[in-house]
C-alpha cells in the first residue's frame, strides 16, 4: 500500500559510505559514532560496502543492521578493492552528498559536522571538501613515506592538497560518478574533481591509531601502485580536458532581434 505523499519518510540528505575489508573488531564501533556524530545533525544513511571481507565482517555487519534501520549492506561478490567499494556505494547512495570514512575506525565520525559546514560556508563550485589529517596517528615509516608521495603528487598535479589519501571526504555524488573509475583512484580525488571543472577545499580533521587488526597495505606496496597511477593520472590531465558549460536563458526578446 503507497503512503501518503505526506506521511512518506523523506530522503537522506546525506549518505555515508564506509568501504570495508576485514574489519569486523572496528566496524561496530565505528557505526555507533557516525550514529551519533549526525543523529542530531542532518537525515542520513549508512551505506557499508563489504569487499568480499574472509573474517566475520559479515556477521557483524549484519548484527548492526538488525537495529539501525538506515544501515544498508552491500557485499562484493569479489574482493574488488577500495576504489570499487567506494564506486560501489556510492551509486547505491540516495543523497546528493556523499561522506566518506576508512572501515578501521582511524578517520573520526566526529569530524563529519566540521565537513558540512564548509559545505555550507561554501560556494556551489566547490564539490569535493578533503580531509587533511594535520596530526597523522600512524607509525613513522607510514609517515615518512606519505609526506614524500603526498609532495611528489603535489608537485606533478598541482592539486593544492596537502593530504589527498585521507580517508573522511565530502563529495557531490553526480560529480564523482562523472570521474574516470580505475584502481586506486580515490588516491587522487582532488585532481580529479579539479580536472573536471570543479573546486575542492582542504579540512583539517583528527586522526586516530588503528584499535583492531592491521593495515592492508605496506610502503613498498603503495608506492610502486602509486608510481603507475600518478603516471595514468598525468595522461588523464594532459589529454583529455573537460569542458564546463553554463546554460545560457534566451528571452523572447532576443528572439525578436
Amino acid at each position: 500500500m503507497n503512503l501518503p505523499s505526506s506521511r512518506r519518510p523523506l530522503p537522506p540528505a546525506l549518505s555515508v559510505v564506509v568501504p570495508a575489508y576485514n574489519e569486523a573488531d572496528n566496524l561496530p564501533a565505528l557505526l555507533d559514532e557516525i550514529d551519533a556524530a549526525l543523529r542530531h545533525v542532518t537525515r542520513y544513511e549508512i551505506v557499508c560496502v563489504d569487499d568480499a571481507s574472509d573474517d566475520d565482517t559479515a556477521a557483524a555487519l549484519a548484527a548492526c543492521a538488525a537495529n539501525r534501520p538506515q544501515l544498508r549492506v552491500l557485499r562484493h561478490r569479489a574482493r574488488s578493492g577500495q576504489s570499487a567499494a567506494l564506486r560501489t556505494g556510492v551509486k547505491a547512495a540516495r543523497a546528493d552528498w556523499v561522506a566518506t570514512l576508512d572501515g578501521d575506525g582511524q578517520n573520526d565520525p566526529a569530524d563529519l559536522p566540521r565537513l558540512l559546514q564548509a559545505r555550507a560556508d561554501a560556494d556551489d563550485s566547490v564539490r569535493l571538501f578533503a580531509g587533511w589529517r594535520v596530526r597523522r596517528e600512524d607509525s613513522a615509516s607510514k609517515r615518512w613515506a606519505s609526506r614524500i608521495a603526498n609532495a611528489i603528487r603535489t608537485r606533478l598535479l598541482h592539486d593544492a592538497t596537502p593530504d589527498t589519501g585521507c580517508g573522511i571526504k565530502l563529495f557531490a555524488r553526480d560529480a564523482f560518478l562523472d570521474l574516470p573509475a580505475f584502481d586506486h583512484m580515490h588516491r587522487f580525488l582532488p585532481a580529479l574533481m579539479q580536472r573536471a571543472g570543479w573546486r575542492t577545499l582542504s579540512v583539517p580533521v583528527n586522526h586516530r591509531p588503528r584499535r583492531h587488526g592491521q593495515s592492508k597495505y605496506d610502503n613498498l606496496g603503495r608506492a610502486l601502485v602509486g608510481i603507475s597511477d600518478l603516471r595514468g593520472v598525468l595522461w588523464l590531465l594532459r589529454r583529455n580536458p573537460c569542458a564546463v558549460a553554463d546554460e545560457r536563458i534566451i528571452r523572447s526578446t532576443e528572439l525578436l532581434s
